[in-house]
């Protein structure tokens, strides 16, 4: 008996991959709208991304000028010993997006008071790009609701199976 074996040449760079998400950030705020944004990084920062160093949690996007920032990105050096000097592993790193959805951003910062926060960092066709929600923060009695909607689910999910 043959098998026959198909050979297909796919170009595993669209793929997404996830190299961080930030999960306390759906805990802590209500997020109404996210978008995809690219991230500028230098080389040891993309290499350190890569290989899954980079922290999330407690990063948040203000605006300056005409610029989104993300602040508190917290990126480890790739290979300490190679680097120059000492870079500034937690400095505010410029979001790129165009100008339409930096001024739609700052329309909704300004009049809502929603807050900018990162949501997951991935590899979208190559580049690392930055999922960013809008969103507001909640309050304790909303944390509280969420907790005891997580627990019945947890509680119908085991007496199902």
């Amino acid at each position: 008996m043959f098998t026959i074996i198909s050979i297909i040449n796919y170009d595993y760079r669209h793929i997404m991959t996830a190299f961080a998400t930030n999960r306390k950030a759906l805990f802590n705020y209500d997020i109404r709208e996210s978008l995809e944004a690219g991230i500028e990084l230098l080389g040891w920062e993309v290499k350190s991304i890569k290989n899954g160093r980079v922290d999330l949690s407690g990063s948040y996007g203000i605006i300056r000028g005409n610029e989104i920032w993300l602040i508190n990105l917290n990126i480890p050096l790739y290979q300490p010993k190679n680097i120059l000097g000492e870079p500034d592993v937690s400095k505010a790193r410029r979001l790129l997006l165009n100008k339409k959805e930096i001024a739609e951003i700052f329309r909704k910062t300004e009049s809502e008071r929603i807050s900018i926060i990162p949501l997951k960092l991935y590899s979208k066709n190559g580049r690392i790009k930055v999922n960013i929600g809008l969103g507001f923060p909640r309050n304790k009695s909303d944390k509280r609701e969420a907790i005891k909607k997580r627990d019945i689910s947890r509680e119908i999910g085991q007496k199902i199976k």
